[in-house]
């Protein structure tokens, strides 16, 4: 079964603290996640951003907003247990709980107003999402959706540059990665191979222990297993053993599986690889704008 979204795990928590008993958070993430028959794999699934299981992260919301309505309560660090409000709740036997039926609740309404801000004014809902995203899920998925419009625009002026400007774009990048040493070291070599299958040669590492042939490609078209084979054909011819094909398209599936059943190491990155490794390592993109996600530091309010 899909993973349950942090409303629908709102009352099967509640009655997991049925018991009156003290809990961790890993207590009920576990006893959740075998009520719903889970899979390994399921519970392995992470956010967006690969920081935070997805099911822990929905059932840390479901608490958090149960304690919010004040049907749950942090009796002490680290634990949770029922409040006599929530005790009641569960002897009518509520159907399903989820934010609208915690709106009965004046603490939850003074939560949830008091994270409206001016423009959210006009559009209550936005303040307490009545989807099945968690908060933390809505703005990973915003995040997601600006990155692939950026990689989308990056290909696009990528594909209006000269073959040159993506031959040093391709450098800059290894050497933001690492690679290479300098800019200046990796960049001198540029098209002086002699080889028409190699664009460059970069260090693999600042001590230049060993060395990467390089091929550039700003092709709209896929790139397929022939010329693959011509690459791998140039690094041989000069003893290379590791080799980088770069292209701002894609690869052919017999490209890709070429590459898996030959000695040489060679790695392709295609397009939207490309992107994704300029955006995260700052190469023609600049931070727009920053969003720090906090959580409370339990330990700064406990007392000796």
């Amino acid at each position: 079964m899909p993973i349950p979204d942090y409303q629908t795990l709102m009352l099967p928590l509640l009655r997991f603290a049925g018991d009156n008993a003290e809990h961790t958070p890993r207590e009920a993430v576990e006893a959740l996640a075998s009520q719903f028959k889970l899979t390994p794999v399921e519970r392995a699934e992470l956010l967006a951003s690969g920081q935070q299981a997805l099911f822990n992260n929905r059932v840390g919301w479901a608490n958090s907003y149960l304690k919010k309505a004040g049907l749950l309560e942090a009796s002490r660090r680290g634990v949770f247990r029922i409040t006599d409000r929530g005790r009641h709740v569960l002897s009518d036997n509520p159907e399903r709980i989820d934010t609208k039926f915690l709106e009965q609740f004046p603490e939850f309404i003074e939560f949830r107003d008091a994270s409206k801000n001016t423009r959210e004014e006009a559009k209550p809902e936005a303040a307490t999402p009545a989807s099945s995203q968690t908060p933390e899920e809505s703005l990973e998925i915003a995040h997601q959706s600006i990155r692939l419009d950026l990689a989308q625009e990056i290909l696009s002026r990528i594909l209006s540059c000269s073959p040159a400007f993506f031959e040093r774009l391709v450098v800059e990048l290894l050497v933001k990665m690492g690679y290479g040493g300098s800019r200046r070291d990796a960049g001198a070599r540029i098209g002086q191979s002699g080889d028409g299958g190699i664009d460059g040669i970069i260090k693999e590492d600042r001590l230049g222990l060993d060395t990467i042939y390089l091929q550039a490609k700003r092709w709209q078209g896929s790139v397929g297993r022939p010329e693959i084979q011509k690459f791998v054909g140039a690094l041989q011819g000069q003893r290379a053993r590791k080799g980088v094909f770069i292209t701002s398209s894609s690869f052919t599936a017999e490209a890709i599986d070429y590459t898996s059943r030959i000695d040489t190491k060679v790695v392709l990155i295609d397009g939207q690889l490309l992107a994704n490794l300029m955006m995260d390592f700052d190469v023609g993109v600049s931070v727009s704008a920053s969003y720090l996600v906090k959580r409370i530091d339990s330990d700064y309010f406990e007392e000796e």
